[in-house]
């Protein structure tokens, strides 16, 4: 299951919390894993097969086996922004924000490497939008 880049920097012993804890789902071909809009609890690992998101507006990502899949609802209170399709047989784990929760409290150099993790993400967003910011005022 450590193949998902986040999980990665859990540890471990995070990792084995997570495989005993959470659920683990089998899909068909065709499965709607979420849909768009709806409110968001829960991130899924893809153990095996793969999973579409599509976006309205015909946007798709395919998310193949160690994919995080909603990492964002495993922190707060969000809605999904695509719907996600089990594109052929799928296993994925569905893990509960409060056992994410759960972990960030009982492992804290985990909490330490997310919070570095999601900083660093941040600032690249920041630049691509000032990047993209000076790109159209240049025209």
């Amino acid at each position: 299951m450590s193949r998902t880049p986040l999980l990665d920097e859990l540890g471990v012993d995070a990792l084995r919390l997570i495989a005993f804890s959470a659920d683990r789902l089998s899909l068909g071909e065709g499965d709607i894993l979420f849909r768009q809009g709806e409110e968001a609890d829960t991130g899924f690992v893809v153990v095996s097969g793969a999973i579409t998101l599509t976006r309205r507006g015909g946007q798709t990502y395919l998310a193949g086996p160690g994919a995080l899949v909603g990492e964002l609802a495993l922190l707060c209170d969000t809605r999904r922004p695509a719907t996600a399709e089990a594109a052929e047989r799928s296993e994925v784990y569905r893990i509960a924000r409060s056992l994410f929760g759960r972990l960030l409290n009982e492992y804290p150099a985990v909490t330490a490497k997310l919070r570095a993790r999601l900083a660093a993400r941040m600032t690249q967003n920041a630049t691509d939008l000032r990047a993209i910011e000076s790109t159209l005022r240049g025209r």
